[in-house]
């Protein structure tokens, strides 16, 4: 799918709504119905305190020392609150934030508890869930996530997004990859304050899963599942789903060659009785057997000046941000004109505040 389809396929679902620019008076979201919002530190406070009184473990001056470092997060402060009630909470929390400590290899059994407190629930259990996707655990973050509900969440833009991340990093099958867009979407229709980091996060991943490929032989759903096999390698888990995927890597590679052997022997009958080897059509030569001209204009746009058509992946649309703050005028310019060439004039502001958003953020120098 081409750069400019795939911008027509994001602002169609609202996730090409970028950050404003400082310039810009800050606009309320155009997706969606809005309907969760953080709550403010107050009210998570007062939530907080009210269920540490319902269970008698209410201390004043630890709580008010957990609530005075405001450079910590709502939820981390939240969290670590509910912890004063909950020794299992206490321990779970420090144990999967400490840098060297073993990845969880579960999740406890107080957190799948029904008859737990849904607020006490479904915030340890999103702190839980944030601090081990972070390490790369995505298994049980994923598996704390739904024990939560993002109804009664401080921080339901964290929820969605983490979410969107854990069943991105792990995809292997179809429904992975829907239930990562499903909680993109979600991320940026129901939540009213997404952070501007999430969305762009939240895009980039959106654009990466575009251009997988469905065929479970394509070259980039193996390195994914090598990915997966890695990374579970790191963590030291190198048990029996771990093989499984080792597994599968195996077994699709050999398709693979397999396949392209398959390919190859037919390319060499097809050539029997014609012209191939040497008397086919030499590489460069045009239809009418002349010489093709390598400096005449591409058939598609080419987004960063290489050759071939203007498809877009991960990596391109990493190298277009990436490369954005140091392009000229004029090459920005090329790179919104062929992004919209096929869009209504209306989407062109939405893609540059796109782009514009990437210097903001990453203090790109003009």
């Amino acid at each position: 799918m081409k750069i400019r389809q795939l911008f027509a396929v994001a602002v169609a679902v609202g996730l090409t709504a970028a950050p404003a620019i400082a310039a810009e008076p800050a606009k309320k979201p155009t997706f969606g119905f809005s309907t969760m919002k953080a709550m403010t530190p107050e009210a998570a406070k007062a939530k907080a305190e009210a269920w540490l009184k319902s269970v008698g473990k209410f201390d004043q001056a630890a709580f008010d020392k957990i609530w005075a470092n405001e450079n910590r997060t709502v939820l981390d402060r939240t969290a670590d609150s509910l912890a004063l009630g909950n020794t299992e909470a206490a321990t779970l929390l420090a144990n999967v934030r400490k840098f060297d400590a073993p990845a969880p290899a579960e999740v406890p059994a107080f957190l799948k508890d029904e008859k737990q407190d849904p607020f006490f629930r479904t915030n340890i259990a999103l702190a839980f869930a944030k601090a081990a996707a972070n390490k790369k655990v995505y298994e049980e973050a994923l598996e704390a996530l739904t024990l939560a509900n993002p109804e009664v969440a401080v921080d339901p833009a964290s929820y969605f997004f983490f979410k969107a991340v854990c069943h991105h990093a792990t995809a292997i099958k179809t429904t992975d990859k829907t239930a990562a867009i499903t909680a993109i979407v979600r991320l940026l229709d129901d939540v009213a304050d997404v952070p501007d980091r999430y969305k762009m996060v939240a895009t980039l991943m959106f654009f990466d899963m575009q251009s997988w490929s469905a065929d479970p032989k394509d070259l980039s759903n193996i390195t994914k599942l090598m990915d997966n096999s890695g990374r579970r390698l790191d963590l030291a888990r190198g048990g029996e789903k771990t093989q499984d995927i080792q597994k599968k890597i195996i077994f699709r590679l050999d398709e693979l060659i397999k396949e392209l052997e398959n390919k190859a022997k037919a390319g060499q009958g097809q050539c029997n009785g014609g012209n191939c080897p040497g008397g086919g059509q030499k590489p460069g030569s045009g239809a009418g057997g002349g010489t093709v001209n390598s400096q005449s204009p591409a058939t598609d746009s080419v987004i960063m000046g290489g050759s071939g058509k203007g498809g877009v992946d991960e990596k391109e649309l990493r190298k277009i941000a990436e490369q954005w703050g140091t392009m000229p005028p004029a090459q920005r310019a090329k790179v919104i004109q062929d992004v919209t060439r096929d869009l209504p004039p209306k989407y062109e502001p939405m893609i540059r505040n796109y782009f514009e958003a990437l210097d903001k953020i990453h203090g790109y120098k003009k």
